[in-house]
């Protein structure tokens, strides 16, 4: 294992901040963090867990030790129904959902494109075009980094709620997910609940690589691309209210986008919100609001974290201010 100092971490963060750590390791095997635990540097420093960087904003100087999780490996085990893929996780997810549609196991074709790494998918409870991760979850392999044991975790374990889980709450950075076991279907089970999928494909043959084909068309469109300018996707949830306060809104806006969630409420479009507070393509200096969809904030190029920051504040000031809604950041700020 290699330890770094004062290592920038711009290229392990979509939001493409110079984050500074003061240290940095990266962890390819298992093994790897039975021996991290014994080390000074450990015992002695705040640590944080990298996986693909793409749901975090990560400060300008991070004065512990951040450690990068690069396993990789995926085992597959076929039975006549359904198929159990037991997936490393320094794993792609984006690579991870095109080996599923490759090899026809079914369910994931709706996740492409969501970038970072198979380990966070759990974390986050990711999800997209109508489908989460925990539809098909079955359990998870983690190091318990104050015992130094691997243990597992079921669904019922995880506590996944929306873009939620017990790891971003009493296990965060306790313990470190090394393993996903997801259990797919062998036999076609497709969700086109989406609008936009259903429109494309209602009364039509398809297969799942054209759902996984339009999603990743969807997402280029509506989404920049990480690499050509920086952001971490959605950066807020979409907020979750009660029908009678949607009853309300709706006398004075009665185009607002909702869909419905429960008996009694529904969800909110966090982006919709957003575009008509006046906020979508709002910039200011190298921190800004997508020109494309005002659910992403962007990194021109040097935006410090306290910049994007400072924008998010502002947008949830004044969608408090105008539809009494708060919006709580699907990002998570380190």
């Amino acid at each position: 294992m290699l330890i770094e100092e004062n290592k920038s971490l711009k290229e392990y963060n979509t939001f493409g901040i110079n984050s500074i750590a003061k240290y940095f390791i990266s962890i390819e095997t298992k093994f790897d963090l039975i021996e991290l635990v014994k080390l000074d540097i450990f015992k002695q420093n705040k640590i944080f867990v990298l996986g693909g960087g793409s749901n975090v904003l990560m400060p300008d100087h991070f004065d512990g030790l951040v450690i990068n999780i690069d396993i990789k490996g995926i085992n597959v085990n076929k039975l006549d129904d359904y198929t159990i893929l037991k997936v490393s996780a320094g794993e792609d997810w984006h690579n991870f959902v095109e080996f599923t549609v490759e090899n026809k196991f079914y369910g994931f074709e709706n996740l492409a494109l969501i970038p970072g790494k198979v380990g966070a998918a759990p974390i986050q409870n990711i999800g997209a075009y109508g489908v989460e991760q925990n539809e098909y979850f079955l359990e998870c392999e983690c190091f318990d980094l104050e015992n130094s044991i691997f243990f597992k975790l079921d669904k019922v374990g995880c506590e996944f709620g929306y873009r939620d889980s017990i790891f971003k709450n009493n296990f965060k950075n306790k313990v470190i997910i090394t393993e996903v076991s997801y259990r797919l279907n062998n036999i076609p089970t497709y969700n086109i609940t989406y609008l936009e999928l259903k429109n494309a494909f209602q009364n039509k043959e398809f297969t799942s690589r054209d759902i996984f084909d339009l999603v990743c068309k969807v997402r280029k469109h509506k989404l920049p691309d990480p690499n050509e300018l920086g952001n971490s996707g959605s950066f807020f949830k979409n907020p979750i209210i009660s029908k009678d306060l949607l009853n309300d809104l709706l006398v004075r806006h009665p185009n607002i986008k909702y869909f419905e969630y429960s008996d009694s409420q529904v969800k909110c479009s966090a982006g919709w919100l957003i575009e008509h507070v006046g906020l979508k393509g709002y910039r200011k200096g190298d921190a800004g609001v997508s020109v494309n969809h005002s659910l992403i904030l962007v990194n021109y190029g040097n935006a410090k974290s306290k910049d994007i920051l400072e924008i998010a504040n502002l947008i949830i000031h004044r969608v408090l201010q105008q539809f009494k809604i708060k919006l709580e950041m699907e990002v998570n700020k380190i």
